[in-house]
C-alpha cells in the first residue's frame, strides 16, 4: 500500500476518523476533570557518609558508601521509622485522617499502623545520583498534609538515625560499666596482695636490695679465695717443717741469721783457740757453752717459726671454713632475694594486667558513654517540606493532549483496519492491483487519477 492510497483512504473515512478522535478526545478531557487532584511534598536530605560516627569520627572506606547510601534508604522506608512519623503529633491528631481511619478500618486496627501503611504506598524515597543527597517526597490529596507528613517521615528517620547509635553505645556503656566493677576489684585485690607480700617480707626496693646482696655475695667469694690462698702457702710451709732451715720464715728471719752468725764467730774462735791452748782449757770450755747456749736458743726460735706456721695453717684452715660458711649463707640469702623477687615479679605483673584492663575498660566506657548521650547525627535537614501550591496530578494539558493524540491514532488504525476488511477501488491503480485489467479512461467527474502509462 502506498502512501498515496494511505491518504485517499484516511480522505474517504474522514469522518471516522474525526468522530473516533473527538470521542477518545472528550474522554481524555473528562478523565481530566475527573481524577482528584493529588499533591506532592517533598523534603531533601543531606546524609554525611563520610564518617558513619560524627562523634568519634572514623571514615567509611570509599567501597562502602554506596551500600551505606542504600542501607539509610532502606531505613527511611522501614516500618519501624513510617509508625514513629506516624506518631508525629503533626499528623496523629490530624482530625481528617482520624475519620478516614475510623471509616476504613472501623478502629480495628492501630491508627499508628494503618497510618503507616497508607505513609508506604505514597512516600518515594530518591537517592540522587553521586550525591549524598536523598530527596523523601509524600504525594495525598491535601497538600497541607503531604508536608506534615514528609517532614515527619525526615524527623523520624533522623530520631532514628540517632537512636541507631545511641542505643548500642548504651548497651555498650552499661556493659563496660558492669566489667568496669569487677576489673577494679581484680585490681585492688592484687595490688593489696603485693602490698600485703611486701610488708611481710619487708621489702620496699628488691632490685637494690637483691644488689647490695650480690656484690657482698661477690666480696665474700673474693675474700673466700684469698684465705684459701694463703691457707694453701702456709701448709705448702708447714709441710716442710722436716726441713725447717729451708724455709722462706727461718732463711729472712733477723734474728736466727744472728745467731747463726754469732755460733759461727764462736766456733772459729774456738777453733783457733783450741790449737793454741788445749781442748780442756777454761777458755775453750766456757766458749764450748756459749755455742750450745746460742745453738739451742736458734732451735728454739726455728722452733717457734715452725710452730706459728702451723699456727697460722691452722688459723687459715678456720678462717676457710667461716668464709666458705659465710659465702654459703650469703648465697642462701642471695637465692631468697631471688625467689622472693620472682615471686613479687608475679604480683606486679598481675598488677599491671589488671591495670592495663582496667585502663582499657575504663577508656571504651568513657567513649561509649559520651557516645550514648550524643545528640548529633551525621543527617541535616537540607529543604524543608512546604505545602505545594500546584497539584503534581492529574496533569491535565498531559491528559487531553494523551487522549487526543491517542484518539487520531486509533482513528486512522480503524480506518486502514475497515479498508484492509472491505478492500475498495479508489482509483486507477488499485483497479490494476486487484483486477490485474489495463484501464483504458476514466469518466470525467470522477475524481480518478490520470490513467498509468
Amino acid at each position: 500500500m502506498t502512501i498515496q492510497q494511505v491518504f485517499r483512504i484516511l480522505r474517504a473515512r474522514v469522518r471516522l476518523i474525526l468522530a473516533l478522535f473527538a470521542a477518545i478526545a472528550a474522554l481524555g478531557v473528562l478523565a481530566a476533570l475527573v481524577i482528584p487532584r493529588s499533591y506532592t511534598a517533598s523534603t531533601a536530605l543531606v546524609i554525611d557518609a563520610k564518617s558513619a560516627n560524627a562523634l568519634l569520627g572514623g571514615l567509611l572506606p570509599p567501597q562502602m558508601l554506596n551500600s551505606y547510601m542504600a542501607t539509610q534508604v532502606d531505613v527511611i522506608t522501614s516500618r519501624r521509622v513510617l509508625e514513629r512519623a506516624a506518631n508525629d503529633p503533626s499528623i496523629s491528631n490530624d482530625a481528617a485522617l482520624r475519620e478516614k481511619w475510623r471509616a476504613d478500618t472501623g478502629e480495628q486496627l492501630a491508627f499508628p499502623v494503618w497510618l503507616a501503611n497508607r505513609i508506604e504506598r505514597g512516600l518515594e524515597v530518591d537517592p540522587a545520583r553521586d550525591s549524598n543527597v536523598v530527596t523523601i517526597s509524600y504525594g495525598c490529596a491535601v497538600a497541607e498534609q503531604c508536608a506534615r507528613i514528609a517532614n515527619a517521615v525526615a524527623n523520624a528517620y533522623i530520631a532514628t538515625n540517632l537512636e541507631m547509635k545511641v542505643e548500642p553505645a548504651r548497651q555498650y556503656a552499661q556493659w563496660f560499666d558492669e566489667r568496669n566493677q569487677g576489673i577494679r576489684g581484680k585490681l585492688e585485690a592484687a595490688r593489696h596482695k603485693l602490698s600485703e607480700y611486701q610488708r611481710q617480707h619487708g621489702i620496699v626496693a628488691s632490685d637494690e636490695r637483691l644488689d647490695v646482696e650480690t656484690a657482698r655475695l661477690d666480696e665474700l667469694s673474693r675474700q673466700l679465695v684469698t684465705v684459701q690462698a694463703e691457707r694453701n702457702a702456709t701448709r705448702s710451709r708447714s709441710g716442710q717443717s722436716g726441713n725447717a732451715q729451708t724455709l722462706p720464715e727461718v732463711i729472712q728471719s733477723p734474728l736466727l741469721g744472728g745467731l747463726k752468725s754469732e755460733i759461727a764467730r764462736l766456733e772459729a774462735q774456738r777453733e783457733q783457740a783450741m790449737a793454741r791452748l788445749g781442748r780442756n782449757h777454761p777458755e775453750i770450755v766456757r766458749t764450748g757453752r756459749e755455742i750450745d747456749s746460742l745453738q739451742r736458743r736458734l732451735n728454739t726460735e726455728t722452733a717457734r717459726i715452725v710452730g706459728s706456721l702451723e699456727t697460722a695453717d691452722r688459723v687459715n684452715v678456720a678462717r676457710e671454713e667461716d668464709m666458705r660458711a659465710a659465702v654459703d649463707r650469703q648465697k642462701e640469702k642471695v637465692l631468697e632475694l631471688k625467689a622472693r623477687r620472682d615471686e613479687m615479679a608475679g604480683l606486679e605483673q598481675e598488677v599491671r594486667t589488671a591495670q592495663q584492663a582496667y585502663d582499657l575498660v575504663t577508656g571504651r566506657f568513657a567513649e561509649t558513654n559520651l557516645e550514648s548521650q550524643a545528640q548529633q547525627t551525621n543527617v541535616f535537614v537540607l529543604s524543608a517540606a512546604t505545602a505545594p501550591l500546584e497539584p503534581s496530578a492529574p496533569r491535565r494539558l498531559v491528559i487531553v493532549a494523551m487522549s487526543a493524540l491517542l484518539g487520531l491514532l486509533v482513528g486512522v488504525g480503524v480506518a486502514i483496519a475497515l479498508e484492509m476488511v472491505r478492500r475498495r477501488v479508489r482509483s486507477e491503480s488499485d483497479i490494476i492491483e486487484v483486477l490485474g485489467i489495463p484501464v483504458l479512461g476514466a469518466l470525467p467527474g470522477t475524481r480518478l487519477a490520470p490513467p498509468a502509462r
